[in-house]
């Protein structure tokens, strides 16, 4: 993938290029804090921007090319061009007032990963979401400031548009390992969750789309931790990332030797879980109960 837009986002831009600059600054010997004097920052700004956690200005990565001695006009081009494609706000931006700023890397994370493994205890994951499930769940998380019936609809709208990774041209795939209990908590109403599982049964029936669940004669299983989210990108330049929500922040880890852990309890999880193809007979069993 060489031209800008191939990588899925801004967020996803800020990566390739930080991961760009760093290659360039390591094989010209320059250190991060001479780097960082060349264009009126810091050791730690240089940090950020090889990571992709800021934002480029054009001037500074101009700057630093020529730092850097880097003499082929046409990658110098292409380097230039991704820092201003980096600038570009993405589609998801348009809700900035609604949701927090840690969300939006994930957002572009999300956008560009080719691979999606997530872990949920608690909800659907939210590329699996009903609207009227993804409602219900956006009202129990803001209890405490109450959100209008226009604000609800902005919510349930950048979550239907996150789904379009997953039927789009070239869809992502997703693997997605929930607990039982999810099945089993009426969140919105037992008719708003009986639509959400006889959804999840079309779901799970897309190639490009694994559904597991773990049942409850399964008994204890390693991901005491919590949900999840392990993004795998379909490029060198963009490192495995795993991602964890909390209620006021999230982390991203990118180390290796977490990512490792991360992997190792995923694949513990999904063995633990029961097959994908007994994934319908346990939804229909669910969807029963709810209608005794």
């Amino acid at each position: 993938m060489t031209e800008p837009e191939a990588y899925g986002g801004p967020t996803a831009l800020r990566i390739v290029l930080g991961v760009h600059l760093r290659r360039l600054r390591e094989a010209a010997k320059v250190s991060r804090t001479d780097a960082g004097w060349a264009i009126r920052g810091s050791e730690s700004k240089i940090s950020r921007l090889e990571l992709g956690r800021v934002g480029f200005k054009v001037r500074d990565v101009d700057d630093l090319l020529t730092l850097y001695k880097l003499e082929d006009p046409e990658e110098r081009d292409r380097l230039l061009t991704l820092a201003r494609d980096a600038n570009n706000p993405g589609w998801w931006q348009r809700y900035d007032d609604l949701t927090p700023q840690w969300f939006h890397s994930y957002l572009g994370l999300e956008m560009a990963a080719d691979l999606i493994r997530t872990f949920e205890l608690q909800f659907v994951p939210g590329l699996l979401q009903t609207p009227d499930y993804a409602r219900a769940v956006i009202q129990l998380g803001r209890q405490d400031q109450p959100l209008s019936r226009a604000e609800q609809d902005r919510l349930v709208s950048l979550r239907m548009g996150r789904q379009e990774v997953l039927t789009r041209q070239r869809p992502a795939r997703l693997w997605a390992v929930i607990d039982e209990a999810v099945l089993r908590r009426p969140i919105g109403s037992r008719e708003i969750l009986k639509a959400q599982l006889e959804f999840l049964i079309e779901a799970a029936r897309r190639h490009n789309v694994t559904l597991q669940i773990i049942p409850f004669d399964k008994g204890g299983y390693t991901a005491t931790g919590g949900a999840f989210t392990l993004l795998r990108f379909n490029d060198a330049d963009l490192p495995d990332i795993v991602y964890i929500e909390h209620l006021t922040s999230a982390v991203y880890l990118d180390k290796r030797e977490e990512l490792d852990t991360y992997v190792v309890t995923m694949d513990a999880v999904s063995i633990t879980a029961a097959q994908p193809r007994e994934t319908e007979s346990i939804l229909r069993k669910a969807i029963e109960n709810l209608d005794r």
